[in-house]
């Protein structure tokens, strides 16, 4: 599945459910929840930090919705722009971005 599909179904979803569909601060709190959702999944090595993970995505591509953003288009070009960047460590071995791609 692409990530425009995902995010026209979680938004169809949320649509049909009743879900909050209007205010994006509550959203972000919401996806903010899920990701430390996610984080326990993975620090106590449950079963379900695969689900927990999809959730994170479900909240994102939603939320893109919510604000007319084509997260496939996105993800995309700035996939590209990364690929152009280039980094250097520094003297205490961080990684720097020495060109902006």
């Amino acid at each position: 599945m692409d990530i425009r599909t995902a995010q026209e179904q979680a938004w169809a979803n949320k649509v049909e459910k009743g879900f909050n569909v209007t205010d994006v601060p509550l959203e972000f709190g919401l996806l903010t929840a899920e990701v430390g959702e996610a984080f326990t999944a993975w620090r106590k090595r449950l079963p379900d930090f695969g689900e927990e993970l999809a959730d994170v995505f479900l909240y994102l591509v939603a939320l893109a919705e919510m604000n007319g953003v084509d997260l496939d288009e996105e993800v995309a070009r700035k996939l590209e722009k990364n690929r152009r960047r280039a980094y250097a460590r520094d003297e205490h071995g961080v990684l720097v971005r020495v060109t902006e791609g």
